[in-house]
């Protein structure tokens, strides 16, 4: 991930703060240029303040939001030449960003960088979007040979709930059963995992706990059930 460096603080003040984050903070592929209105302080303690033009004090976590000033780290003397040319900062849901005369030993360890995520924090998978959107539809009608909006059979629910997550998978139970990647068992399952019954038959999405969300049979809605209630023929995984 690309990381934004902040200007040289001031050497004689006692905080690094209101240092600037030069450049556009970037979210996927959307750019967010700092404005002369829109710069969001952000206090990262044992380090410093600093403001992160672009960013809403809305999407500043509570905890790293400014109340006052804290010291500054006590830099060990050092000479021009061997001034150390910054440590990364971690912040959570924000991002990486580098801070100029700061040695990696002042950082604290919970705000080392441990690398990936975005500027807005890890972005949920396709799996994960289709659960939400599966559990988003509990209580609607089930009409053979529907896939969505309003209204599901057993593998519509499934397809739709993944269709609306950016990714296509097949329309049938049988043929979901035979697409994807196999889960050995239900202990290894994941949230979003396809589950495959009475012979692939019926489906359903595993959404954790030894639960899943299916649409069963015509005069009963979408609803959540014990998946120890049923006989798995298959799980798969998209």
């Amino acid at each position: 991930m690309a990381k934004h460096r902040l200007e040289q603080p001031n050497r004689g003040t006692k905080v690094a703060k209101r240092a600037v984050v030069a450049g556009s903070i970037t979210v996927g592929s959307l750019a967010a240029v700092a404005g002369p209105a829109l710069a969001a302080p952000i206090h990262v303690p044992n380090v410093g303040t600093f403001e992160l033009p672009g960013v809403d004090t809305k999407q500043v976590p509570q905890q790293f939001q400014e109340h006052k000033a804290a010291p500054a780290p006590k830099a060990a003397p050092s000479t021009p030449a061997a001034e150390s040319p910054g440590a990364s900062v971690s912040v959570p849901n924000l991002g990486t960003f580098t801070v100029p005369g700061l040695n990696d030993n002042q950082i604290p360890q919970q705000f080392k960088p441990k690398g990936g995520g975005g500027i807005l924090g890890a972005q949920p998978t396709a799996a994960q979007k289709a659960v939400r959107v599966a559990e988003s539809k509990i209580g609607a009608p089930y009409v053979y040979g529907s896939a969505g909006p309003n209204a599901f059979d057993c593998s519509g629910l499934v397809y739709y709930s993944y269709k609306q997550a950016g990714k296509t998978i097949p329309r049938d139970s049988y043929g979901q059963l035979g697409g994807g990647t196999p889960v050995s068992s239900i202990a290894a399952a994941k949230p979003g995992d396809v589950l495959i019954f009475n012979g692939g038959g019926h489906a359903g999405m595993y959404v954790g706990n030894g639960t899943f969300v299916h649409a069963s049979t015509a005069g009963v809605p979408v609803k959540k059930d014990k998946v120890s209630n049923w006989s798995i023929t298959g799980i798969r995984r998209y």
